[in-house]
Parts: C-alpha cells; structure tokens; sequence
C-alpha cells in the first residue's frame, strides 16, 4: 500500500466555507448572532478592565457595581467604532485592551458590510411546498395527460413552488428531476451511488427530460409532474418509473429549478431533495392556487392552503389552478 506523501494530505479534504454559512441563515439572525456576541466580548473586556484599574476598592464591590455596566456600555461602543476607552496614566493592561477594543470597532464595520453583501448576492427566491404529494394520474393539471389516464390506476407526484420575491421577474424557467439510490456494484460487494434522471411532463402532457415555462407569471406557483409509472397505494414510495425502490439504501428524489433574471440576467438556481415517506410526501391532490387577474397575485384564493390537500370530494365548480 503506497502511503501518502510527505507534505501532502490525505483526502477527504472537506471544510467549511464561512460564506455559505451566512447565505443559509437569516438576515435578523446573524444581526442577532453579531449582538450577542458583540455583548459577551464587551463584557469579558470590561471584566478585565476592571480587574486591571489601580484601585483601593475590594474586587467584589468593583465587579459587582454600577462601574462595570458603564464599562461594558463604554466598551461596546468602542467596539463598534463609535468611542474609545479611557485609560488610566501608565496601565499597560488597560491599554492593551484598549487597543483591542479599537481594533475591534475597526473590523465591525467591514464584518457587518460584508455579510450584507453575501446575503446581497445570494438569491433565493423559492419557497417549495412542504411536501411533495401524489395522486392519480388522472387528477393532473395536464389536459392531455389527464385524458389519456381516465380510469388508471397510476399515479403522479407533484412537486410545487414559488417565487416569493415580488420584484423579482422571472424567464426562462426550467425543472428537472434526478433518482439517487445505493446499489450493490455488479463487480464487487459494495454499495454505489446511482443517478437516474426521471421524465417529467412537459408543456404538452408529453414526457420530458427538462420542463421549461417560457412564459412566466410573476410570483405564481410552478408544479413539476412526475409520472410513476405504477398505481401508490401506500408509503413509502416502492417504485418509480419502472425502477424497483425495495431494499435499496439512501433513495431521493431531487427537483432542481434554474432561471434567469429578467433585466439582470442573473443565473437563479435552487433544488429540493425528497425522501420517500411520510416525511416529504403524501398522497392526494394538492390545494391548487386560483388565478385572479383583476387583483394582486398575494390575493388569489388557495394560498392559505398551498401546503394542504384538497379534500376527498372537492368542489366541481373550481377554478383552473394556475400553471
């Protein structure tokens, strides 16, 4: 067995990256992370402030009085570029945690820009229903695929989403879907992982390897339809398009979404990855979402159940869903 050279690591060579961190979390969370940090570090600062001043006074009276929360309010704004701290004639503790405090209000500033500027320029702008929910083929928005599965037992899995940030204007739209399981190799006694890109229906009913909306509404939803192939009496999910699912390890069922901005031309991407229980899907027909031109698209009818499903005998009379 050849070793690793001197110098060299061995793989894996995994880290993390700080910038997507911060693209995965909240704006008001890191504003409340960067506080409550900036106010533990203002509080060990003033401790040793205070422990540093030449005084008569006990230890105990000093820490526990009013002295330290002024220190620590004094500090905090030094830390934040606003005030500097002020040192006794010839402490050296305090100046040093003086500078400290300095440099601190220094790289504030350029720490807070710069995670604004990383959650800036990371866009996402997909909200994805809660689960991925499966029904009959016959139930499909799709006129023609509907048609052809009149009295079939098969089923669909419908996968929705949509863009939330209203001034965001969307065009070339487009979806896939991938299967990745684990699979002993046909060689050897190990597992390996398989991709398997899925059909889905495409603008016509038909199948296809890529659906594209080349007309996109503003902030209204978007549905992928993915055929089964087999009638979904239960989950979780046994079978799909012809690939027996029984008995194989770490099977998902992942959507991507890619788009560009209109204007900007910028690239959005997102993608969701769904396991095959209960977890992330379910069975029955989704709330469809009812098109209102006259008013704004925050107001159509069936938001407020876009993670429920329609019930068992729903209405006949109902809107066409939209998309």
């Amino acid at each position: 067995m050849r070793l690793p050279r001197r110098g060299h690591r061995p793989h894996p060579r995994f880290r993390k990256s700080v910038r997507w961190w911060i693209a995965d979390r909240t704006l008001s969370a890191l504003l409340l992370l960067a506080l409550a940090v900036l106010l533990v570090f203002s509080v060990l600062l003033a401790v040793g402030f205070v422990l540093a001043e030449d005084s008569s006074r006990p230890l105990g009276e000093r820490l526990w009085s009013r002295q330290l929360l002024d220190v620590t309010l004094e500090v905090l704004r030094a830390c934040v570029g606003t005030d500097s701290l002020s040192v006794e004639g010839a402490n050296t503790a305090q100046e040093v945690l003086s500078t400290v405090a300095s440099l601190t209000g220094a790289l504030v500033p350029a720490t807070l820009l710069g995670i604004a500027l990383i959650k800036v320029f990371t866009v996402r702008p997909v909200v994805w229903r809660r689960k991925a929910s499966i029904a009959l083929a016959a139930m499909s928005d799709s006129p023609n695929y509907a048609r052809d599965h009149q009295g079939s037992d098969k089923a669909v899995i419908a996968v929705r989403f949509y863009n939330h940030v209203l001034n965001l204007v969307m065009m070339e739209a487009r979806a896939e879907a991938h299967l990745r399981f684990l699979e002993k190799s046909p060689h050897a006694d190990t597992l390996v992982m398989y991709k398997q890109r899925l059909k889905i229906l495409g603008e016509d009913g038909g199948l296809c390897d890529e659906r594209v909306w080349s007309v996109v509404e503003r902030a209204a939803p978007f549905t992928v339809w993915i055929p089964v192939g087999s009638e979904v009496p239960e989950l979780p999910l046994s079978s799909l398009q012809g690939k027996d699912l029984r008995g194989l390890q770490g099977v998902r069922i992942m959507v991507r979404f890619t788009a560009k901005a209109v204007g900007t031309g910028a690239q959005l991407s997102d993608e969701r990855w769904f396991r095959l229980d209960d977890s992330d899907l379910e069975l029955g027909k989704f709330v469809s979402v009812e098109p209102d031109l006259d008013v704004h698209v925050s107001r159509w009818k069936g938001w407020r159940e876009f993670d429920e499903l329609q019930p068992d005998a729903p209405p006949e009379d109902s809107a066409p869903p939209a998309s």
